[in-house]
């Protein structure tokens, strides 16, 4: 997405030009709330709250918050910890006396992700249960027996099962139901009162219907038992109420200005290195800036909320669209209100040799990114992948387009060295010999081919693949991310280019089409078509 922005136009205009592209008036939308020093200074609606009914969003629109949940699961653990009734340290085993290795993990690995448990939303056999009521316990009786993924504090690796546990040891401790707990503690404490543990049977006045993508268009969201993303993601809320949340965690209403710092801490592992997450936020980097953010995903919703201390800026976004996630735009447009905006166009013009300075081969510690020049243009492509345009910035720095992520080069002993900058993390790549691999070649197949494997594929309750056809190129799309063309290996077996992945489509007897298993990174997810 590429917006041209007037010099002259003002803020709201500038996120306006944002929203309106990224959620059109006809297609599901999205509420967004930014305030700057507990005032609000920006607060509109985009798209439909319902699209059968025809009903636009409205910023009083209630939507599903997913992740964001995990904030006041938190919050939630850090009151008792402060009223005396458990500690940080508290092993598992003090709640579930006999959960597996329950001495060693403790509730702060449950609050970082850090545990080693497996994930519940990524055991497929278990999200063939997304329609049932369950328990607590009974949801966490068909994971805790499952074997560890790593030891505690060893790795981190984003965990639902984590919070399921947080939320169980809130009722045993407060002797209250999870949802009776938030509501009396939280939500009526700060007046939140369009804000709800999730229910599809309660009437909930400005309730957004949910969607998710199917083809070029959208269908109503998968039915999911709000029981199942319990702790991890049930609560409901509207931007209005999310932003009484922010002030009082910023103004230490519910916890301590101590435990606030704990929330928002960059926890490290056993071996010291970051995990860029502390307590139900994510802990991040924005125009140089320190944001404590998280997202979320659930059937037929995404958010995005951002919050830079420095500044006291806070900026929500609630969608009802899984396939088009709000966190890109959410960014963009609180680096707007920070002064800083994403840059659209070079800041400097520069020579071919002043471009061709940079170009080659640079090893960083994981992976090798090479350098080109093209057209009047540098290219970064990291091995394996497709190329990325960079803007330059001056002669020695460069921007991805449409993102925030930076390149940095410089000389050192007489070599190429280039600091690679996502954000919060930064990485540094040295000058090498290494040559790209000569690109994977790919096969034509025949449109009806193509055409056989389009649908939706659910692969978790909050993310699916949609896969599209178009002039004999095949795309896919996942959740929250942009679109991709996939390249025929076989007739069966598709590939990325942008990323080091690979596509299977599994096929009934009768030869039509029942699935797909993405390979990424070492694993193997299906996705059951569902339509």
């Amino acid at each position: 997405m590429s917006i041209t922005l007037a010099p002259a136009q003002s803020i709201e205009q500038q996120i306006d030009a944002l929203f309106t592209e990224a959620y059109p008036a006809d297609k599901p939308g999205a509420t967004v709330l930014i305030a700057k020093d507990d005032k609000v200074i920006y607060r509109k609606a985009f798209g439909m709250a319902n699209l059968e009914l025809n009903v636009p969003m409205k910023p009083e629109s209630v939507l599903e918050l997913a992740s964001i949940t995990k904030q006041f699961t938190s919050v939630a653990i850090l009151m008792l910890m402060e009223q005396g009734k458990l500690s940080l340290e508290d092993p598992l085993s003090k709640f579930i006396a006999d959960y597996p290795r329950g001495n060693q993990i403790t509730i702060h690995h449950l609050l970082n992700h850090t545990s080693g448990i497996k994930s519940y939303t990524d055991v497929a056999e278990f999200m063939k249960l997304a329609r049932t009521d369950m328990t607590p316990l009974e949801i966490i009786n068909s994971f805790k027996d499952l074997p560890m993924e790593f030891e505690p504090g060893e790795r981190y690796a984003y965990n639902n099962s984590g919070y399921i546990l947080l939320g169980y040891i809130i009722e045993q401790v407060s002797d209250m139901s999870y949802e009776e707990y938030i509501q009396k503690n939280i939500f009526d404490e700060l007046g939140m009162n369009n804000s709800y543990y999730g229910s599809r049977s309660r009437i909930i006045p400005n309730r957004a219907s949910g969607y998710q993508p199917s083809g070029e268009s959208h269908r109503n969201a998968e039915y999911l038992s709000m029981t199942i993303p319990y702790a991890a993601g049930s609560l409901m809320s509207t931007v209005d109420d999310m932003f009484l949340w922010s002030k009082a965690i910023h103004h230490n209403t519910l916890i301590s200005e101590k435990s606030k710092q704990l929330a928002f801490t960059n926890n490290t592992l056993n071996d010291g290195k970051p995990t860029y997450y502390g307590y139900g936020w994510g802990v991040n980097e924005l125009a140089g800036f320190t944001s404590i953010e998280h997202t979320g995903g659930i059937f037929g919703f995404t958010t995005s909320g951002i919050y830079v201390p420095e500044k006291n800026i806070y900026s929500i976004v609630l969608s009802n669209d899984n396939g088009n996630g709000p966190e890109p735009y959410n960014l963009k447009a609180t680096a707007i209100v920070l002064g800083k905006p994403l840059v659209e166009k070079p800041a400097v013009t520069l020579t071919e040799e002043q471009l061709q300075k940079w170009t080659g081969a640079y090893q960083f510690e994981e992976v090798v990114r090479f350098i080109t020049y093209n057209d009047g243009a540098l290219y970064s492509t990291r091995e394996g992948g497709q190329p990325f345009k960079l803007i330059p910035l001056s002669e020695n720095s460069f921007q991805f387009e449409d993102s925030f992520t930076t390149y940095d080069f410089s000389m050192e002993n007489g070599k190429k060295v280039s600091l690679f900058t996502d954000r919060i993390n930064k990485s540094k790549g040295v000058e090498t010999d290494k040559t790209p691999e000569p690109e994977k070649e790919s096969i034509s197949l025949p449109q009806e081919i193509l055409a056989s494997y389009e649908g939706t594929y659910e692969l978790q309750p909050s993310f699916q693949i949609v896969v599209t056809t178009k002039d004999d190129r095949i795309f896919a799309q996942a959740t929250g991310q942009p679109q991709f063309e996939i390249f025929a290996e076989n007739e069966n077996t598709f590939f990325l280019k942008v990323v080091e992945a690979k596509v299977t489509f599994n096929k009934n007897p009768d030869g039509t089409v029942k699935s797909l298993t993405l390979f990424q990174g070492g694993q193997e997810m299906e996705g059951k078509k569902i339509k």
